[in-house]
Order: structure tokens, then C-alpha cells, then sequence
């Protein structure tokens, strides 16, 4: 099994910056993907952003481009996702989620975290 513990979500306004978390444990995979969604009320979970397991490699949907950045840590088998110029519509509840393998994107992801909450205001 596989543990995903998001962290660093929270309130900030329009325009600001937020840096979300995402630490792996358990099942050691010797490759895998890290992907970012969100959810947002009322809405169907959408996805952001993934990124392999060295970070060489990563791939974001096009309204997030510019905006925000995947990294990557192996050695503390920790991804991050820092987020700028935000805004009220970013507001989610933000999951990362696992799957083993080189494949970047949406789908086949096999574990999944709890989530954190992202409030952007105006």
C-alpha cells in the first residue's frame, strides 16, 4: 500500500501564492508518477498537473501553464506543487494521487490522498 498526506493548503487572496505538499510512503515503487487534481463544489475533479518520479519530466493542463510548477524531492519521495497568481476560481479541494510507471496524465492513478483545501478570495 501506499500513503499520500497532502499538506499546505489555506486561505489566501487573489493574486498570492500557495505551495502544496504531497509525501509518499509505504510500497516503494521503482518508477511512478505524481498527479495533481481538484475538485471544486458542485464541480467534477478535474486534472492539473503530473510529474515523474525524478521530476525530469512533467506535464500540466494548458490554463495552468505559467502559473503553476511541479517539483519534485526523491529523497524525501515529496512533490510539490506551488501555485501563483491565484485566483478565486482556483479555489478546490486539492488531491495528489500515485500510479506506478513512466505514463503522464489523467488516468490509472491507483492511490490517492485526503486532499487540501485551497480558498483563493477576491
Amino acid at each position: 500500500q501506499v500513503q499520500l498526506v497532502e499538506s499546505g493548503g489555506g486561505l489566501v487572496q487573489a493574486g498570492g501564492s500557495l505551495r502544496l505538499s504531497c509525501a509518499a510512503s509505504g510500497r516503494a515503487f521503482s518508477n511512478y508518477v505524481v498527479g495533481w487534481f481538484r475538485q471544486a463544489p458542485g464541480k467534477e475533479r478535474e486534472f492539473v498537473a503530473a510529474i515523474s518520479r525524478s521530476g525530469g519530466r512533467s506535464k500540466y493542463v494548458d490554463s495552468m501553464k505559467g502559473r503553476f510548477s511541479l517539483s519534485s524531492d526523491s529523497a524525501k519521495n515529496t512533490v510539490y506543487l506551488q501555485m501563483t497568481s491565484l485566483k478565486p476560481e482556483d479555489t478546490a479541494v486539492y488531491y495528489c494521487a500515485l500510479k506506478p510507471g513512466y505514463v503522464l496524465g489523467p488516468a490509472g492513478y491507483d492511490y490517492w490522498g485526503q486532499g487540501t483545501q485551497v480558498t483563493v478570495s477576491s
